[in-house]
């Protein structure tokens, strides 16, 4: 009654799972890296003082310069920072995407298991049941002690058969805590059942159409190849001329060790102060350095991005097409299994114990005829299991909308 969804388990794996938390940390460092890009270059002062040795000269000079970033130099570090922006939003998206299949892939194996292990507890207690009508009939001297001691064995193997299907479940609990970001010792319940496996699904061409639109892992590479370009921008904004302004104050003490006279005919030390004030253009001539290698570097990086975009496409194609082929495939197989097989191996096996009990059949009969339907039983949820993995894998292919619940 108070189990987790597998809406709610990809909720929760959403908000607590360790690879999606890093990423998006590291989406936040990106924006904070544009937001970097954005500040203009901070202005330079500089101060420095000379005075002559052993004489009387000194000069005290102050400097400022003002970096102008030419050739749209800071426009282009900004595309940059912004185009890896967009990559590492695109990379948590397709996780959040891939991490959403995986949980609900999990969700459902989990559930077959669960379902596999109450099968096996279920004939477990009518197996239990059947000895304690044998043993009965044995004490009676209406049955052979071998038949009890026969069912005995079957009902031993059927208990450690449980145990493993236990260990099982175990198992794939703990597999689907760790995807969802859970403790081990933390509890978890389910609920749900293999439900809503059948619905009007879009044509194969429309899904494709969805897919190559929406994938993020696509659009990621998209991303790739404007980020190429916004280098290759760069590279090249760089290459050109660039200029700082410069302004400073200068003050220069000069004079000689000697006294002058004055006009009222006094003594007076030979010296006197200067002031200037300056002004100039610091220029970075692109001569020998114009970023040839950045330049070509980006190029390629650009023909690499185009080239992975058209493998994406393709793989997308693929994708989505061998999903809708499984899917098809899995859902004639289920509806064969639950019209055709599974009432009547069902009915097959309650004849049997009658017959059985009327002295018809042997209880070795029984028994091949239990695992036989224990057999089946297990087909149908693994052909149930099948189906319900083959709609996950459409909705991962198609990047479905219901397939990410926030």
């Amino acid at each position: 009654q108070n189990g987790m969804t597998a809406d709610e388990a990809v909720k929760f794996a959403l908000e607590n799972n360790g690879e999606i938390d890093a990423l998006r940390n590291e989406t936040e460092a990106a924006r904070a890296l544009v937001k970097q890009a954005a500040l203009k270059q901070n202005p330079k002062i500089e101060a420095n003082t000379a005075r002559q040795i052993g004489g009387m000269d000194s000069q005290v000079m102050v400097e400022g310069m003002l970096p102008l970033e030419l050739g749209g130099r800071r426009s282009a570090r900004i595309a940059v920072a912004q185009a890896e922006l967009e990559i590492r939003e695109f990379a948590l998206t397709n996780q959040e995407r891939l991490l959403a299949a995986e949980v609900r892939s999990k969700f459902g194996e989990v559930l077959s298991t669960i379902k596999k292990l109450e099968l096996l507890e279920k004939i477990i207690a009518n197996t239990r049941q059947g000895y304690q009508i044998i043993a009965a009939k044995v004490t009676e001297g209406r049955t052979a002690p071998l038949e009890q001691n026969m069912l005995l064995v079957e009902l031993n193997r059927l208990r450690s058969l449980s145990e493993t299907a236990e260990g099982r479940v175990e198992t794939a609990i703990f597999e689907l805590k760790n995807l969802m970001g859970m403790k081990p010792e933390n509890p978890l319940r389910l609920k749900g059942d293999f439900e809503n496996l059948i619905d009007n699904l879009p044509a194969v061409n429309e899904a494709v159409a969805n897919a190559l639109r929406d994938r993020p892992d696509l659009q990621g590479a998209t991303a790739m190849e404007k980020l190429a370009v916004a280098r290759l921008n760069q590279a090249r904004a760089e290459s050109k001329i660039d200029a700082s302004l410069k302004t400073g104050y200068q003050r220069m003490r000069s004079g000689f060790p000697l006294n002058g006279i004055t006009d009222t005919g006094g003594l007076q030390p030979i010296e006197s102060v200067f002031h200037f004030f300056t002004f100039g253009v610091e220029i970075d001539l692109p001569v020998r350095n114009r970023n040839q290698g950045m330049i070509e570097a980006a190029i390629y990086e650009q023909q690499a991005a185009q080239s992975r975009i058209q493998f994406g496409e393709l793989t997308i194609r693929r994708e989505v097409n061998v999903a809708y082929a499984r899917y098809n495939r899995s859902v004639r197989a289920l509806t064969i299994f639950q019209n055709g097989i599974r009432d009547q191996a069902n009915l097959n096996l309650q004849t049997i114990w009658r017959t059985y009990e009327f002295g018809k059949s042997t209880l070795s009969d029984y028994i091949a005829e239990e695992r036989r339907y224990l057999e089946i039983e297990n087909e149908v949820t693994d052909a149930l299991l099948e189906t319900y993995l083959a709609r996950i894998e459409i909705l991962r292919a198609t990047n479905a909308p219901k397939l990410i619940i926030k």
